[in-house]
């Protein structure tokens, strides 16, 4: 529920950005598209929730870095490539996360 609820926080955060802000439509895609993949990850179980949650904090981050980044009205080409470091780095966590040995099931029956 908790992820649930962080997702729908994050999907208002990025709808209010998204108004009278420079854009940075390429970056709006890449966030959704790696919130779609962490989705899936918690879905088929690939992700236990210490994990999601991680990943849900590093996509949050990513956010506040671009709000900032708009804050002045103009995103900067340095700013821009800082963002999509970031957004680099946190798509190679995702796969790491979701390609590890750690699955929803083993946390778990573990009690980890």
């Amino acid at each position: 529920m908790k992820i649930k609820t962080l997702v729908g926080a994050f999907a208002m955060t990025l709808a209010g950005l998204a108004m009278a802000q420079p854009s940075t439509p390429n970056l709006d895609k890449r966030e959704a598209k790696q919130q779609q993949r962490i989705d899936q990850g918690v879905t088929s179980g690939q992700l236990n929730a210490k994990e999601t949650n991680r990943l849900d904090k590093r996509e949050a981050k990513l956010a506040a870095d671009e709000a900032t980044a708009k804050s002045d009205g103009k995103v900067t080409p340095a700013e821009r490539r800082k963002l999509q470091r970031e957004a680099n780095r946190d798509s190679r966590a995702i796969h790491r996360q979701k390609h590890d040995a750690q699955t929803a099931a083993t946390a778990t029956t573990t009690g980890k």
